[in-house]
């Protein structure tokens, strides 16, 4: 007899010993009020019809009335190629194990496909559990009526953490890639919004809401580009859980439990939402997208080639003008004679006031321009012969300076110096010294750029498997995918600074070749007069622009808090060495060496990242980095101050305190160097006042904050340049000013977009995302992306403007040109 009791259970005979199954037909959208305890089970029974072409939703509803069960009540749905379970009250754990209990649960029936052009299936709710006292529940089984969603119509409803929702979505004829939009008005409590593949079961609670599909946390807003490529069923779910707890979301947490395994109030968890799905954009968006990006920067090759014609014969025509002027037939026969120039020395990048320089003027054509002020001299007096071989001279040829030891410090110490004073060393000793800039800059290139490559297709890989779509702080809404990359358009716009980073070496490249051969002709212009012509810093400059596009297409493949310095190290650099040009222009001869300069970037670069993993709220750490900023920005002003003339030794004290009994206290004498004591007073104040900043409010984004240190300086330092240049009765050309005041407009626009914030890294996924902006320009780019494009054209702008201020200078002779 009782190896036929799981008979007798069917048959509903209470025997064994076992508990009474009782079965029930029941109907859709009406409720059922039942008591169930350990000694009987119930099973509702439900029948609907599955049609091929339409898919209509099932949701399950139950309610424990009960105030103080003993047990759980064990809700099980069998359905025909899928079984779902789950108890009332419900239990979900938050962080460090606390527990919420829910007396209200709804779920929504997984709906297996049908091959049927219409087909009849059943499903069990059993109901039971171990309790020995009746527990009171209450159970509805409803239809969805909005259960498959339309392309642009939008839907509201409201989930809890207990009740979560999903729909159904098919992409229509035509369409390839769609974007899901959750929105909401509140910002908690925090839920989740995923994408899954059509099969059972959903995983729809928020303990195992991230198995499986892409998903990421939101407050108001969450947005999940899909394609269709990704799904072969050509369907997928939308599903939206509402969390336990808010602390994902930035929002606060809750205190830990006195007592173990207390179950904790949820509170009014309940979030009311709306979905909506979009078509994205087409394949003809992104050609336009690809085209206008190489267009807008291709245009410059063909305005600086324009530019170079139009100067090339200006100059030719200059050069014509004089000859017939100054010269008799015979003696224009011999200047030509002299004078003939190949034709590849003007070629596409002519001379001119911007982009070009009047290296290229002949000695004879120099020698009849009454304005040039720079005499002729023998070839002995000039240089020594330029065909001794570069390869021949040591480091130690211009660290001794024999010839001027016993004077140097007379020299670099008098009151009024001119650039003639500091630019005694040999030119091919210097311009070896600062093409080590260049060489230098290429290879931290190399060794930086592969492992940042490799890093950021490692983290994106890890959101294409892992679907975890918080790793990376994109725009979603406007994040066009294309392969394996989730946001292209973001890495596409950064090839500006590659671009223009390339002709700005192209058009050093020509000014450096011209220059080598007026000075192979020992032409008075190139040797004695105007700024002395080094190139290797606007080398290390251009090659720093284009690794800034690099880099900063690496950071936005997966933009976060961790590769963000991906993004600011050239920039860094950027500012250091276009601060390292400025001053190299009227001291060459005790500019600072390439391994020196790089060394100060490393360091800042080092506690950018410090500042960025231990800098957020840590005190300490703002205290020794602004008793370091300040105690740097000192040693730099006395070094500048003296150029160089003074010793960090033990006697340092000491001979402060002579300095200020003497010029402060014995006599009230002003400071020598009026004009670099202003420069340097000012710079003091900005830099304790940005110290001070930091040691007060302890910026979250130290990378941006220490970037502003850099930019503040260098925007100072280029102002004080411009106007003591103006001061000293120099004049900037006509070409160099339109530099000026076009970049000067585009880095407004510039940082107007840039200050947008369509996303931050200082704040959850979800906190960010409250930011994203639908894009602006050609359905295809973002603000973030119109910063890219107009920084980089600002960069190139500004570039130009180091290497066009000083060509007024090109015919004076250097005891006549100020240093400042």
């Amino acid at each position: 007899m009782l190896r036929f009791c799981p008979v007798l259970l069917v048959l509903m005979l209470p025997a064994c010993g076992a508990s009474v199954v009782i079965q029930r037909d029941a109907q859709f959208d009406v409720t059922y009020d039942d008591t169930v305890t350990s000694d009987n089970q119930t099973i509702y029974s439900y029948n609907h019809t599955v049609s091929r072409n339409k898919t209509e939703g099932v949701r399950v509803s139950v309610e424990l009335l009960s105030e103080s069960a003993q047990s759980p009540v064990l809700f099980v749905v069998r359905q025909k190629q899928a079984v779902l379970s789950f108890q009332v009250p419900l239990i979900l754990r938050g962080l460090y194990q606390r527990k919420y209990q829910y007396t209200q649960v709804g779920r929504t029936l997984c709906q297996p496909p049908t091959k049927a052009e219409a087909e009849t299936q059943f499903f069990y709710v059993d109901v039971s559990t171990l309790s020995s006292a009746g527990v009171h529940y209450q159970l509805r089984v409803s239809r969805v009526d909005s259960f498959t969603l339309q392309t642009d119509k939008k839907f509201s409803f409201n989930a809890t953490p207990s009740q979560p929702q999903f729909f159904k979505y098919m992409f229509p004829d035509g369409v390839d890639t769609v974007i899901v939009k959750v929105n909401s008005q509140k910002n908690f409590p925090c839920s989740v919004m995923s994408i899954q593949d059509i099969q059972c079961p959903v995983y729809d609670l928020d303990n195992n809401v991230a198995f499986i599909g892409m998903y990421q946390t939101m407050t108001t807003t969450a947005a999940i580009t899909v394609q269709r490529k990704d799904f072969p069923s050509n369907s997928f779910y939308v599903v939206v859980v509402v969390k336990t707890e808010d602390e994902a979301c930035g929002g606060p947490l809750r205190f830990y439990p006195l007592l173990p395994d207390q179950l904790l109030d949820p509170g009014n968890r309940s979030k009311t939402l709306d979905v909506i799905v979009s078509p994205a954009i087409n394949s003809e968006v992104y050609v336009m997208g690809m085209l206008f990006c190489l267009g807008i920067f291709l245009s410059f090759y063909l305005l600086t080639f324009l530019v170079a014609c139009v100067e090339n014969k200006r100059m030719n025509r200059k050069r014509e003008g004089l000859l017939n002027a100054d010269t008799s037939p015979a003696e224009t026969a011999s200047l030509l004679g002299k004078a003939s120039v190949s034709p590849y020395e003007y070629g596409s990048f002519a001379d001119n006031g911007s982009t070009l320089s009047s290296e290229a003027v002949t000695d004879s054509l120099a020698s009849t321009d009454g304005n040039c002020g720079c005499m002729d001299r023998s070839l002995e007096s000039v240089a020594r012969s330029r065909q001794e071989s570069l390869s021949s001279v040591e480091e130690d040829d211009y660290d001794t300076l024999v010839d001027i030891d016993s004077d140097k410090n007379i020299v670099r110490t008098k009151k009024f110096l001119c650039v003639s004073d500091l630019a005694r060393k040999d030119k091919r000793i210097l311009s070896k010294k600062y093409q080590i800039y260049f060489w230098n800059i290429a290879t931290i290139a190399v060794f930086y750029a592969l492992p940042v490559i490799q890093l950021v297709i490692t983290y994106q890989t890890v959101v294409n498997v892992t679907g975890n779509q918080d790793i990376c702080y994109y725009n979603f809404l406007c994040a066009h995918p294309l392969g394996a990359l989730s946001s292209f358009n973001n890495i596409l716009s950064n090839l500006g600074y590659v671009l223009l980073g390339l002709l700005f070496l192209l058009i050093v490249l020509q000014r450096d070749i011209l220059h080598n051969r007026a000075l192979e002709r020992n032409e008075s212009t190139a040797l004695e007069c105007g700024i002395p012509k080094h190139f290797g810093l606007y080398y290390a400059m251009g090659t720093a622009l284009m690794m800034e596009g690099l880099l900063s297409a690496c950071y936005h493949v997966c933009p976060n808090y961790t590769n963000f310095q991906f993004d600011t190290s050239f920039m860094y650099m950027i500012a250091g060495l276009c601060m390292l040009k400025l001053y190299q222009k009227r001291h060459p001869d005790i500019n600072a060496s390439a391994y020196s300069a790089y060394a100060c970037l490393a360091a800042v670069i080092f506690f950018s990242v410090l500042g960025v993993v231990f800098g957020k709220g840590n005190t300490v750490f703002w205290i020794v980095f602004s008793v370091i900023h300040i105690l740097a920005t000192l040693l730099l002003s006395t070094q500048l101050y003296y150029m160089g003339r003074w010793r960090l030794d033990s006697g340092i004290l000491r001979r402060m305190l002579n300095v200020i009994y003497t010029d402060c206290i014995r006599q009230c004498s002003g400071p020598m160097y009026i004009d670099r004591m202003v420069l340097l007073v000012m710079g003091n104040i900005v830099n304790w006042s940005l110290a001070a900043y930091g040691l007060i409010k302890r910026p979250n984004d130290f990378a941006s904050y220490l970037l502003a240190i850099a930019i503040c300086n260098l925007l100072l330092y280029f102002a004080f340049y411009i106007i003591m240049k103006l001061r000293s009765g120099e004049r900037i050309q006509c070409l160099a000013l339109v530099c000026i005041l076009f970049t000067a407009v585009v880095w407004g626009f510039a940082l107007f977009f840039f200050f947008q914030g369509l996303s931050t890294w200082q704040k959850t996924p979800a906190e960010s995302r409250e930011h994203n902006r639908e894009c602006i320009l050609l359905s295809f780019f973002d603000d973030h992306d119109i910063w890219h494009f107009l920084s980089s054209i600002a960069m190139f702008g500004s570039f130009l403007v180091l290497l066009t201020m000083d060509d007024d200078l090109d015919t004076v002779q250097r005891d006549k040109i100020y240093v400042f």
